[in-house]
């Protein structure tokens, strides 16, 4: 077979009504991975800032607007490639086509998997990378082998618009039915709002360390001793790092009356209060969980401060 020949076998491969369907699908997985996803971050410490959920709703609706270009263009490198080569394939080679999909499916991940994160990527990252890829793109070839088998049988196939109509009505009750479960399971337990952990004073006696090498030892009987620990900066709303000495006290009202400042009254804090130096007292909010325990304080502007936590090791 020459070069024409098989260039022809690969354009009549191409569907561009596949493509649609491929596209569609592909933008129904979108919205319903990300709400589970976002599910599973209820129980996480957002640290204080309160916006979590407005940045992911912010960022789900960007996404709703961008999603049939960035599905339509998914389904064109990545599942498309992957019919026809599995069409020229079946042509030439016989076999099962199911199985040239999955074959190909998993190289066509792999190939964008390296050509995205470099081709000197660890192997075990590279294969769970394409994995997860490969598995994105399983529905979209599904529904291409459901709507061709549909096709053959009832002699027509669906259009643009009734693909992309079915997908926005699957997508809708989706969310509908996961939604309403997340709210079920809210009202009976299952389904727990993020609680900060209550800490006595043995339980924050201790080191607490950090990233950059800091270290906070937290002695009893109210002493406390750092290296290169961020602390307030007194001539502005960064931080400074310091080793120095001084006093801890456990606060239970709330950052409010702690030093006059604004924060979240159900959570306790530690105040960290200097013999002297370069710093400030800083008040540690208490985070994590009981079991992993965290100490954070967000320096600077609440929407894009600079975070910084402890943990007890």
């Amino acid at each position: 077979m020459g070069w024409g020949e098989g260039r022809r076998q690969l354009t009549d491969a191409w569907k561009w009504s596949e493509l649609h369907t491929a596209a569609a699908a592909t933008a129904l997985q979108v919205p319903v991975l990300w709400l589970l996803a976002w599910l599973t971050t209820i129980n996480d410490d957002d640290y204080g800032s309160g916006l979590g959920g407005a940045l992911a709703g912010a960022f789900f609706l960007l996404v709703l607007v961008l999603l049939p270009f960035l599905a339509t263009l998914y389904a064109a490198v990545a599942v498309m490639p992957v019919l026809v080569l599995a069409r020229v394939a079946v042509r030439r080679l016989r076999g099962p086509e199911w199985l040239w999909h999955l074959g190909f499916v998993i190289l066509v991940s792999v190939f964008w998997v390296l050509v995205l994160a470099g081709w000197s990527a660890s192997g075990p990252a590279v294969l769970a990378a394409a994995g997860m890829l490969a598995a994105f793109g399983l529905l979209p070839l599904l529904a291409v082998a459901y709507v061709r088998r549909r096709a053959r049988i009832k002699g027509s196939a669906w259009g643009f618009f009734g693909v992309w109509l079915r997908s926005a009505c699957a997508t809708f009750g989706l969310c509908v039915l996961i939604v309403g479960g997340a709210v079920a399971a809210s009202f009976t337990g299952l389904l727990k709002d993020y609680a900060p952990p209550t800490l006595s004073v043995e339980q924050l006696t201790g080191a607490w360390r950090g990233d950059g090498g800091a270290v906070l030892n937290l002695r009893a009987g109210g002493r406390a001793d750092f290296t290169d620990l961020p602390l307030q900066d007194p001539d502005g709303f960064e931080y400074v790092r310091c080793d120095g000495t001084g006093t801890w006290t456990v606060d239970r009202e709330g950052r409010e009356d702690a030093y006059g400042g604004e924060g979240p009254k159900e959570r306790d804090g530690v105040v960290v209060r200097l013999d002297g130096g370069c710093g400030e007292q800083t008040y540690w909010t208490i985070g994590g969980t009981a079991h992993d325990p965290q100490l954070f304080v967000l320096f600077g502007d609440a929407d894009a401060g600079e975070l910084r936590i402890l943990k007890k090791k």
